[in-house]
């Protein structure tokens, strides 16, 4: 388990991540649907995490949902390169309801997000414009 923290004028953060887990989720980001997605995120990758936020979610969302996603690309960061013992790239293709995701990922030290995903509005108090902006910010920690 890896734990990474992260302290600026609008959050602080601190994420504990195992990559090799059980799904075993602890989050609490002060934004419902977030935390939500994550615990969901952990659930289905067999990923133990626990993420820990305090933010500026009085004025809105942003600073929260961006500087959590850059906390655990540095965490993925840590724990994944030199990349060993998995696979270098892959891609699934889901398909739930009316909705059909298809997803690639290569993991070689290449930053670059195609985000085609055509969202606006609100699924609760949560901007889903953000979604976008979690996997963007961490990219460059990851990848370089």
């Amino acid at each position: 388990m890896i734990e990474v923290s992260r302290k600026t004028k609008e959050t602080q953060i601190t994420v504990k991540l195992e990559l090799y887990g059980t799904g075993q989720a602890k989050i609490d980001t002060g934004i419902g649907f977030y935390d939500h997605m994550l615990e969901a995120f952990t659930k289905h990758a067999h990923i133990d995490m626990e993420v820990s936020c305090q933010g500026d979610t009085h004025i809105d969302d942003h600073h929260t949902v961006e500087d959590v996603g850059i906390v655990i690309g540095q965490a993925l960061k840590k724990l994944i390169y030199p990349v060993q013992n998995i696979e270098r790239f892959g891609n699934a293709t889901v398909v739930m309801d009316e909705a059909s995701i298809s997803c690639d990922i290569d993991l070689s030290h290449r930053a670059y997000l195609v985000f085609e995903l055509p969202v606006e509005g609100k699924v609760g108090t949560f901007d889903v414009e953000l979604v976008e902006e979690f996997f963007k910010r961490p990219l460059p920690l990851i990848y370089h």
